[in-house]
């Protein structure tokens, strides 16, 4: 299993710092980032792959349940509190677990199996939001994902799905299944027929091997 990675959000500097040292002392756990407020936080989801959100409940403005109850969260998340009374609130809001401050280290390492053990299930599948809907998309029936703009269009075996993504978001999302063979390509290897020329064909698609992708994608393909 690759490591976890963690996501610190407090508005207190102190919490962040108790945080950043039990992140750091616990095995398999890699710290990417920090911020003080769930504002924040919505714009560094879109642009970095995260794991795990360690999220303050009492922040100004916006509190870690109003971001649980507007967005549509796709990493584990681990409310982090001085107040119980938000922990039934906090689970019925599909939390991991719920750490009470002071939050002593083995309590800590507790909530760190538990993401583990819901990682490994999630593995393979991950969730996107496209017309107003959230779709569980599992990794092994991508076919192929095409650049459309802004957009990304899904192919799966059974349906197709346009999201609001870019490509390098998508592919940080598969773990590793999904490989870039074009600026408006990717392809799932498990899926190929066979390979051309400059040509990638998957059952009724032949998709172009862009010229800057082209080693990396015979290294991947030749393993």
């Amino acid at each position: 299993m690759t490591d976890i990675n963690c996501l610190i959000v407090d508005d207190e500097p102190i919490a962040r710092d108790i945080l950043r040292q039990f992140v750091d002392d616990a095995p398999g756990l890699n710290n990417i980032g920090e911020c003080s407020n769930a504002l924040e936080l919505i714009e560094i989801l879109k642009e970095k792959s995260v794991d795990l959100i360690f999220l303050d409940i009492n922040m100004p403005k916006f509190s870690g349940i109003d971001f649980l109850r507007t967005q549509n969260v796709q990493p584990n998340v681990i409310l982090t509190t001085a107040y119980p009374e938000f922990a039934i609130e906090g689970y019925e809001l599909n939390v991991t677990d719920y750490l009470l401050k002071p939050i002593a280290f083995p309590r800590f390492l507790q909530a760190i199996e538990k993401v583990k053990q819901s990682s490994v299930q999630q593995e393979l599948s991950f969730t996107v939001k496209a017309d107003g809907k959230s779709y569980r998309i599992n990794t092994k029936e991508i076919q192929f994902v095409e650049s459309k703009g802004d957009y990304l269009m899904i192919h799966q075996k059974a349906q197709k799905i346009m999201v609001y993504m870019t490509m390098k978001k998508l592919i940080e999302m598969t773990r590793g299944r999904l490989h870039r063979v074009h600026k408006s390509y990717s392809v799932n290897l498990s899926e190929i027929d066979f390979v051309e020329g400059n040509r990638i064909h998957l059952k009724d698609k032949a998709i172009p091997i862009g010229a800057s992708y082209k080693e990396e994608f015979q290294k991947n393909w030749g393993r």
